[in-house]
């Protein structure tokens, strides 16, 4: 082998060795250009290097001056394929558009993967038409060509066109059913995503295409919405026997909260004890401790908090809401403060209006109005959509009857918000409960008057 070709070797080994590091790759870059080399596989690497990097333009740019010098090299498919990702990945149809009559211009028009690149560019830029013209003028298409279009479609949202194409495949493979899952999941067509798995999963799945953990972690949404726990107990022996429990703690995470959503508490711990202590990390403990207070035992999420504690595993500000809510609704008064007390000063997570809202629920359930006001009116102005809590404490106002903070509080609303109805029928119930017939009519008289009683309310929950 003569010493040029060596060298040339030696480049190329180069490119892949740095081929994550940009600052290496630009410097080989140049170090092309002071050579003038004229080898389209080395400048290729430097191109799919751009084209996936965080700055495709690079690539483009690249491409311009190559094509312009006197001596101008011949591009293949493999330049092509990534010069049209880097469109994509610019969200640039024009330049796509260009670059697809340059290719076909020489002779890659019935190129499988220069094509399916022009499916994916056109889909990624939201020309959804041009993607499927380019789709069915194609003599030939692979599995990759049918996912593209699939999961383009379900990107923007076209689930019945992601459908049709999936019924249309001559095969299919576990990216394309795990796509479609997702697909409805998204769309919150439930019912249609588990029933797509449970096809896959003992029609075609275990014999061809079985489910990987993406495929699980796509389908879960579906059975927390649905609170389905015969799919829970499916996935969960599917995840036994294929030794995806074991590999991923994501979807062991997400077995508790499926089967706390499903009703079965017991199950959720069966599947938290089962996560060995060296792989239980924070979202382990958190969608535990939200699934006691799912299902209102305070002390066990109390008690989980501990251990998690003890385990040295450090809380975040997710962790503290759903144990704060473990104790509102347990009425551990005390507890609570002690968590928030925890969180503020010994964490130094700043509170968010969620846990502002919890905790004024905690107190405001108890009877402790006064310690809710209080908090209530230091809540930081910038925190935003402070309405909700003040909405909370008017609904304590309600439940203990206290007219006079009742309509402290209904003032405080008014000058944040008017529209919503439901503020003034708790204040008409509040002053109809301590005999204020008059006022309570006054209220409602407003309520009308302001066309108020048709907009929805919103929910801490």
């Amino acid at each position: 082998m003569s010493g040029t070709k060596l060298y040339h070797r030696h480049l190329l080994s180069l490119l892949h060795k740095h081929q994550h590091c940009s600052s290496a790759i630009r410097q080989i870059h140049c170090h092309f250009l002071v050579l003038n080399v004229g080898i389209l596989a080395l400048w290729n690497s430097i191109v799919k290097h751009y084209s996936l990097s965080a700055f495709p333009q690079d690539a483009v740019t690249l491409f311009g001056y190559l094509r312009n010098q006197s001596k101008p090299i011949f591009f293949d498919s493999f330049t092509y394929s990534y010069l049209i990702k880097a469109c994509a990945n610019l969200k640039r149809a024009h330049l796509g558009n260009q670059l697809h009559c340059s290719s076909t211009k020489v002779g890659f028009d019935y190129h499988v993967h220069v094509q399916t690149a022009l499916v994916n560019m056109y889909m990624d830029c939201g020309c959804l038409a041009d993607a499927k013209n380019v789709f069915d003028e194609m003599p030939e298409k692979n599995l990759v060509t049918w996912n593209v279009l699939i999961t383009g479609f379900i990107k923007w949202g076209e689930i019945e066109f992601a459908r049709a194409a999936f019924d249309s495949m001559p095969e299919r493979n576990v990216v394309s059913w795990t796509g479609l899952i997702d697909g409805y999941t998204r769309k919150s067509r439930f019912y249609e995503a588990l029933s797509l798995f449970r096809e896959m999963f003992v029609g075609d799945g275990i014999n061809n295409n079985k489910p990987t953990e993406v495929t699980l972690l796509a389908v879960f949404p579906s059975i927390w919405n649905i609170g389905c726990l015969e799919f829970c107990e499916m996935v969960h022996t599917y995840g036994e026997k294929s030794g995806l429990n074991v590999l991923d703690v994501r979807v062991m995470n997400c077995l508790i909260d499926a089967y706390a959503r499903s009703g079965s508490i017991e199950s959720a711990w069966r599947v938290f004890e089962e996560i060995g202590n060296a792989k239980k990390n924070l979202v382990s403990w958190t969608s535990m401790i939200s699934a006691f207070a799912m299902h209102g035992l305070a002390t066990e999420a109390s008690d989980c908090y501990v251990k998690m504690e003890g385990a040295k595993v450090k809380p975040n500000r997710i962790t503290f809401l759903s144990v704060l809510n473990a104790c509102s609704h347990g009425g551990l008064v005390e507890e609570g403060i002690e968590f928030y007390r925890k969180m503020v000063e010994e964490c130094g997570i700043e509170p968010e209006i969620k846990h502002y809202g919890s905790l004024i629920d905690m107190l405001g359930r108890a009877g402790r109005l006064e310690e809710a006001e209080k908090m209530a009116l230091n809540i930081p102005s910038e925190i935003g959509n402070v309405v909700v809590v003040w909405r909370t404490l008017l609904g304590a106002c309600s439940l203990h009857g206290n007219v006079e903070m009742g309509e402290r509080v209904t003032t405080k609303i008014m000058g944040l918000e008017r529209e919503y109805g439901g503020d003034y029928v708790l204040m008409s119930n509040i002053f109809c409960g301590a005999g204020r017939y008059v006022d309570s009519e006054r209220v409602r008289r407003l309520m009308d008057d302001r066309n108020a009683s048709k907009l929805p309310g919103f929910t801490l929950a």
